[in-house]
């Protein structure tokens, strides 16, 4: 009787351990690793994000909307405000059509300061399709929730990444970030932007990131800055951490100065 061989699995072929809470560092380490050697790989020196609301719509979503709710098939206020919201959609799509034009002049053999969003819907799906339109590389950071699947086709397929752990997405984005622009936008975008406005006031982030905070009438509606210096919160010169306009005139002109003066010859991820 023939004696019956017995096969192990390999450690790193072991779904169940991998999939296991002791493999948890591996997961996270893995988050770190593979997409810092596709960055690397595809010569990924330094990015410009975009940060904001995966609800906001483009000004023909947002019209074909008010139209039918206007014929009785739906809400014609949350309509109407869709479509005012649209704009922001529209300035995203325009400042990173704006931005990447801008860095594809830049004289090097690294691809610098290339759109990077959440790679959801709304302002992130306008950042990357303006920068898809400029013909250029962009980057898309998302993230595992359970919420009804999407389409952004804008993303540079090699460069789309999917993350579980919410840490390590916000990672990659501050690491590789030399400015960001935040637009309007729910709790995720306020979670971005205040743990970013942290790590700028703890000098936790050493390098100089400019943070453009678009649409005035709504973040001083949302978010009371100036409260928090009269409560003595935060000191006057905290409010020096953020540029806020309504201009992509502005943003792109205040963005292109502080990367030419601070960035250009400074290549690479920096904390």
């Amino acid at each position: 009787m023939s004696e019956r061989r017995r096969y192990s699995i390999k450690a790193y072929n072991n779904e169940t351990f991998l999939n296991s809470r002791d493999a948890r560092a591996l997961r996270i380490l893995a988050e770190y690793m593979e997409p810092d050697s596709r960055f690397s790989h595809y010569r990924i020196d330094d990015t410009i994000v975009f940060m904001g609301s995966a609800r906001t719509l483009s000004r023909e979503q947002a019209e074909r909307e008010l139209a039918a709710a206007r014929r009785g098939e739906g809400d014609v206020p949350r309509a109407e405000m869709r479509l005012q919201m649209a704009q922001y959609y529209e300035d995203s799509r325009e400042l990173a059509q704006r931005l990447t034009e801008w860095s594809k002049q830049l004289s090097s053999a690294e691809r610098r300061f290339v759109v990077c969003t959440g790679g959801g819907p709304g302002i992130m799906e306008a950042a990357n399709r303006g920068a898809s339109e400029a013909r250029g590389v962009n980057v898309g950071l998302t993230i595992s929730i359970p919420v009804e699947e999407f389409d952004n086709r804008y993303v540079t397929r090699e460069l789309s990444f999917h993350f579980h752990y919410f840490f390590m997405r916000k990672f990659w984005f501050v690491y590789l970030a030399k400015a960001i622009v935040v637009f309007p936008g729910g709790f995720g975008t306020l979670d971005e932007l205040f743990e970013i406005l942290t790590l700028l006031q703890t000098g936790k982030v050493r390098k100089h990131l400019p943070v453009v905070l678009f649409g005035t009438r709504y973040w001083n509606e949302v978010i009371n800055f100036e409260a928090l210096v009269k409560y003595g919160n935060i000191d006057a010169k905290d409010l020096d951490l953020m540029f806020r306009t309504d201009s992509v005139d502005e943003a792109y002109e205040y963005i292109v100065n502080q990367l030419s003066k601070y960035a250009v010859a400074e290549p690479g991820a920096t904390l």
